[in-house]
């Protein structure tokens, strides 16, 4: 899946060091309830600043499908400790993630989760993903705006780009094959059937 936004939600961990990559991909891979439902309120009502900052490091996340009720994406920025990061921001109202793997390096080792097998997905409501690249074998989207200024987006979840800046909408939309490194995902809720964690290989 293929999305500085006053408009979407961000979250920021500071931990000792040692502990917050664990921490992190945790707030990441399973949101709490009441943390994900202030999150969800917050950004629809736009009260995150977009100056929250990221971690320096960015995980891997692949599905063999993606689909997706209500679609918007637009281009921003995340803050980094060195520096502003370009993303690609991607909103969708109701979204399902089948075969779903999400990687990232904790020191020497990968921290791998999987969840949502071919007939139980995972499924994310207001999902929000700041990510640096995304690729996928085919992808589908209906009734769908290119071009149009981000800041007029007008589709679920109702976030919103930089007034006069590039994004596109869609009614729903599809990806097979999905593969995307990720700076920052939020939900308002996050559900992860079949979910395993452990140490292994990459996505």
């Amino acid at each position: 899946m293929s999305l500085d936004n006053s408009k979407s939600g961000r979250h920021e961990a500071r931990q000792p060091r040692g502990k917050v990559r664990w921490r992190r991909f945790a707030m990441v891979a399973v949101p709490a309830g009441v943390i994900a439902g202030i999150l969800v309120g917050l950004t629809a009502e736009g009260a995150i600043a977009s100056s929250i900052s990221v971690s320096g490091q960015e995980y891997t996340v692949t599905a063999s499908t993606l689909t997706g009720q209500g679609f918007e994406q637009f281009g921003g920025t995340v803050n980094q400790g060195n520096g502003q990061q370009p993303v690609v921001i991607s909103a969708i109202h109701q979204a399902k993630l089948y075969n779903l793997c999400q990687s990232v390096k904790v020191g020497p080792v990968t921290l791998r989760l999987t969840a949502g097998g071919a007939n139980n997905p995972a499924v994310a409501d207001n999902l929000i993903v700041d990510a640096s690249g995304q690729t996928g074998n085919v992808a589908t989207f209906n009734n769908i705006a290119i071009g149009q200024d981000a800041g007029t987006l007008t589709d679920d979840p109702g976030t919103a780009g930089t007034s006069g800046g590039f994004g596109q909408q869609a009614t729903s939309m599809s990806i097979t094959n999905l593969r995307q490194q990720t700076w920052l995902t939020t939900a308002g809720t996050f559900t992860l059937p079949g979910l395993s964690i452990g140490f292994g290989g990459s996505c």
